[in-house]
């Protein structure tokens, strides 16, 4: 086959996001579908193998453990984009903004009156049982009242066609560096797409990120010193640590080249001298930050950063103990959190879920280990994860026995069918992109910035 036929491709019993029907493109993927089948298999060989080049070329990877091992892989990429229509987006995005905003207050709450404790609309053993609550934040009040200045929401959308969130990431949220790299190799291999103007930018994320840190500042009439914080290049993520401070055209910094002195000021190391620093964008663990207030033995963290933090004269974002609304049964409740602090129904939904610490979901989940995904409460990146129809029994007979002996730390969901897109009909392999798209938004104040 020299090019694509719609008529020929299958959209089967689930949410296609490119047609409609058999030969019948989406009205938002029209243009994409049509401009796709003027390229014949040969010319597609080709952006696809320049989208490759261009990615080996820009350095975009990321890091797998396995076995002890890192392996450094590039970044993997489909050239078929898909396609979000704008009353969609809109939506999602104003979704996003309600529930960040939530997520927000509730922290803020969590860690001085606890009210949505006192009101029963949060168990009191989900906070008593919190891997993420950080004591050491008790009573302090962040700039503008935002811990989580950045939230990185995982979305998919089921075979009905509903986006749904899968979770939320408020602890140190990774990955918009891809998305920005993503737009920018799409625009080097379909450039034709951008002719039309009708694509949303994405280009000035940076350049809002940086406005939002500097917001922070401590020092707001001076010009703000902002730094990104990283463990250093052994981190799955450095690439993202380095991309972010090269483009907001900021330092890239480790713990050892920061100090706190005795007036709880925050200062770099540099050739010229200490020069004090206003904002830390942090990409290290809460334990590892500060050895003097969470794990004395860590090497990646900064003695004193939490007493200049609580004294003001520091800005952290995110906030350490933001991760207290990271938790994957604190996710479950996020649709009555919205309720509770904004007095507004959800505008997107979540998935949804099994809270083993309750009997009757919890003897629901036992019993149907083999067909649903089982999740830790405080893993990320999907670690400690049970994909029950992928497993095998003494997988499940283990889990099972993690279950029961702490049922606080497990949820389940219901494996769904998720959508699909396009998989070119060629002779070479193209995966289906599923839609798992993580994304952002900002936040200065409980009013929140478009991100991404």
């Amino acid at each position: 086959m020299s090019q694509v036929d719609w008529n020929n491709y299958t959209c089967r019993d689930f949410y296609d996001e490119l047609l409609a029907a058999p030969g019948k493109p989406r009205a938002s993927a029209d243009e994409l579908c049509n401009m796709l089948a003027r390229f014949s298999a040969e010319e597609l060989a080709e952006r696809k193998t320049a989208a490759e080049i261009a990615i080996r070329t820009m350095g975009i990877t990321f890091t797998v453990y396995s076995e002890g091992a890192m392996i450094d892989r590039a970044w993997p990429f489909d050239i078929v984009p898909r396609i979000i229509p704008a009353n969609e987006w809109r939506k999602t995005e104003a979704g996003l903004k309600q529930r960040v905003q939530a997520l927000n207050l509730f922290i803020d709450d969590i860690y001085h009156k606890q009210n949505v404790v006192k009101d029963k609309v949060l168990p009191a053993e989900v906070l008593a049982q919190s891997a993420n609550f950080r004591p050491q934040c008790v009573g302090i009040n962040p700039p503008h009242g935002v811990w989580a200045h950045i939230c990185g929401s995982d979305l998919v959308r089921g075979g009905d066609g509903t986006l749904y969130v899968l979770e939320d990431n408020l602890r140190i949220p990774s990955g918009v560096s891809y998305m920005l790299e993503n737009r920018n190799v799409t625009k080097r291999v379909l450039p034709e797409l951008f002719a039309s103007g009708k694509i949303l930018p994405v280009d000035d994320y940076v350049a809002q990120l940086y406005d939002m840190l500097a917001a922070m500042s401590p020092r707001p009439g001076d010009d703000p010193q902002v730094v990104v914080l990283t463990p250093g290049i052994y981190n799955s993520a450095y690439f993202e640590h380095a991309y972010l401070a090269q483009q907001m055209g900021v330092e890239l910094v480790q713990g050892s080249d920061l100090l706190v002195d005795e007036d709880d000021l925050v200062f770099m190391r540099t050739v010229e001298g200490l020069r004090r620093v206003d904002v830390i964008y942090r990409r290290v663990d809460d334990e590892f930050l500060d050895p003097e207030a969470f794990n004395p033995d860590s090497m990646l963290g900064v003695p004193g950063l939490m007493r200049a933090w609580r004294a003001g004269k520091v800005a952290l974002a995110n906030a350490p103990g933001a991760g207290v609304a990271d938790d994957k049964v604190v996710y479950a409740f996020v649709p009555e959190l919205i309720r509770y602090y904004l007095d507004q129904e959800p505008l997107l939904p979540n998935v949804p879920s099994y809270l083993c610490m309750f009997e009757d979901d919890r003897k629901y989940v036992l019993d149907h280990l083999d067909e649903l995904v089982v999740k830790p409460a405080n893993e990320s990146g999907g670690y400690g994860m049970l994909i029950g129809p992928r497993s095998t029994k003494e997988t499940r007979d283990e889990f099972a026995r993690l279950i029961k002996e702490n049922p606080r730390n497990y949820m389940a969901q219901p494996t769904l069918a998720l959508s699909t897109s396009l998989r070119l009909p060629m002779d070479y392999p193209s995966p289906a992109m599923w839609i798992y798209a993580r994304l952002f938004s900002l936040a200065l104040k409980p009013t929140l910035l478009p991100g991404g």
